[in-house]
């Protein structure tokens, strides 16, 4: 006998919901080895342009954070290229340097003691859509996660290795989880390592649907409150998690020995 069918919209979710708290598990990764995990999924997603991109996660201690080495790109991140950093950039455990431009993460991280977790990169997509001065339209459910969530800075601060692009950047994002930066990249700030590298896939298949979309016709908005209830859907935390555990066994597959 049926016993759903009769039930609301939201009420179906919320059991879905349930289930997911009950059902799904996520291995018990050390922030270290999400960060590795998420520069090589990152990597595969179309995130990489060589050095430039950066991520970073809250250490235990307040005003440190870990990154990977500089010189060392997404792709062939392993643990021993994480390093823990303080907010002046000094390593406190790890060898080699980061790169200067995490100077602008300690200036987020201030200004967002909700963001555990801060990813740019100059995706292919992303970095080609702020060449045109025109913000991330979000107009597909896939790329929800970033509806009414993306701010967009329309001038260019210059290299982001100064205070003055930390203040601006920090500034323009204001309390989403993203912004387009004009004629440089993207930028994601999350709660977790988890949502960080969900959202930039996410951003980077958003950007490029608009540039394919725009050369075919006028994208079609689509109704707010429709949009607010996927975005809010597609980013409950187990759904975000079983996500990222699905691409982290990509990697695994293809690499195991990455987070040795």
């Amino acid at each position: 006998m049926t016993t759903t069918f009769d039930q609301s919209k939201d009420q179906i979710k919320d059991a879905a919901q349930r289930q997911m708290q009950s059902v799904l598990r996520m291995p018990d990764w050390s922030i270290r080895e999400r960060l590795v995990l998420t520069c090589r999924i990152l990597f595969d997603g179309g995130h990489d342009s060589g050095l430039p991109g950066q991520i970073t996660a809250r250490g235990d201690k307040a005003g440190t954070f870990y990154t990977q080495q500089l010189g060392i790109g997404f792709g062939e991140t392993t643990g021993e290229n994480v390093l823990l950093i303080d907010e002046d950039l000094r390593v406190l455990e790890g060898s080699g340097m980061p790169n200067p431009a995490n100077r602008f993460h300690s200036w987020l991280y201030r200004k967002r003691p909700d963001v555990n977790c801060i990813v740019h990169t100059h995706a292919l997509h992303a970095a080609t859509l702020s060449m045109l001065g025109v913000p991330l339209i979000v107009s597909q459910m896939d790329a929800t996660v970033l509806f009414d969530d993306c701010a967009f800075l329309k001038e260019w601060p210059g290299v982001p290795v100064g205070n003055e692009e930390g203040e601006i950047i920090s500034e323009a994002i204001g309390n989403k989880r993203a912004i387009l930066l004009a004629h440089h990249g993207m930028l994601v700030a999350c709660a977790s390592v988890e949502e960080a590298c969900v959202i930039s896939l996410a951003f980077e298949r958003a950007a490029k649907m608009q540039l394919l979309a725009s050369a075919a016709g006028t994208i079609r908005e689509i109704p707010e409150d429709l949009g607010r209830e996927a975005h809010d859907w597609l980013l409950g935390r187990k759904r975000v998690e079983a996500t990222f555990a699905h691409y982290a066994r990509r990697i695994l597959k293809n690499d195991p020995r990455c987070l040795d």
